[in-house]
């Protein structure tokens, strides 16, 4: 059974950074493409971030050059460095497969940017 558990958010003023955190349990990170969404009320979920396996990554437009997602398979973690934030970014933020499964998504963690 897979669990996939979110830290590091909370209150950050905007210019702030944060630094999020996904551990996982089971194989999951053996083989995944690991991503971090996020969303907000009324709003659909969205795929902020993926890293590969192997390493490589992607960040959607909104995000790049401000956020950098990565992963440590050997402590089956990934994270989000979140530089630059600015208040769109409060959501909450979860991590999961990419594309996810329904049975991986966890309580998130929340990140809220605001002076």
């Amino acid at each position: 059974q897979v669990q996939l558990v979110e830290s590091g958010g909370g209150l950050v003023q905007p210019g702030g950074s944060l630094r999020l955190s996904c551990v996982g349990s089971g194989n999951i990170f053996r083989y995944a493409t690991m991503g971090w969404y996020r969303q907000t009320p009324g709003k659909q979920r969205e795929l902020v971030a993926a890293v590969t396996s192997a390493g490589a990554t992607t960040h959607v437009d909104s995000v790049k050059g401000r956020f950098t997602i990565s992963r440590d398979n050997a402590k089956n973690t990934v994270s989000l460095q979140m530089n630059s934030l600015k208040s769109e970014d409060t959501a909450v933020y979860y991590c999961n497969t990419s594309p996810p499964s329904v049975a991986y998504w966890g309580k998130g963690t929340l990140v809220t940017v605001s002076s």
